[in-house]
């Protein structure tokens, strides 16, 4: 019985580990190959669907995962897109909100079953992965006004990414893997 027990964690854990590289891979994906720079600032600006990406994987898949697939998947665009000076803060700015969109959408049992909370947990994402990049290219230029010039493009992505998420997880949740 132990072992049945044992090769049952294992599995579950191998199975963890494939769904969230898959997941990821798809943030990394998203991020690269559909993506366009924005002309409105001098220092970036990006609107990529890993975004739309990152909120299904937190709301279909939870804080953890989704955290994981935001932080590496743009982590990784970053560093192999050459834009390696970004990476930790596109880390740290798109694990928080991962971690966010799935902390509420998986609020009280939810599984992010609920749409409110699901549209809710982007809404309130966002505040926080702008207040991230703006600190980290206030420190990265040492000057607070310029990376206001990045804030309208990081709307124009989130809400984009909201837009696209709403209807995906909409279809994916009717997939029986998913009203589990």
């Amino acid at each position: 019985m132990e072992n049945t027990q044992s090769y049952s964690k294992i599995r579950q854990r191998t199975f963890d580990l494939i769904i969230t590289a898959m997941l990821v891979a798809l943030v990394f994906v998203s991020t690269v190959f559909l993506n366009i720079k924005l002309p409105i600032t001098a220092n970036g600006g990006l609107v990529h669907l890993g975004t739309a990406m990152l909120f299904i994987a937190s709301i279909l898949f939870g804080p953890k995962k989704g955290a994981l697939a935001g932080a590496i998947g743009m982590g990784l665009f970053d560093l192999v897109g050459g834009w390696m000076i970004w990476a930790p803060i596109t880390i740290a700015a798109r694990g928080l909100q991962g971690l966010i969109v799935g902390q509420i959408a998986w609020a009280k049992g939810r599984n992010g079953n609920s749409m409110a909370l699901n549209v809710i947990g982007m809404v309130v994402s966002i505040p926080f992965m702008i207040a991230v990049y703006y600190i980290g290219e206030g420190i990265l230029y040492g000057n607070w006004i310029a990376p206001l010039a990045s804030i309208p493009g990081d709307l124009v992505q989130n809400i984009l990414g909201i837009i696209i998420a709403i209807p995906v997880c909409l279809v994916l949740r009717k997939v029986p893997y998913f009203k589990q």
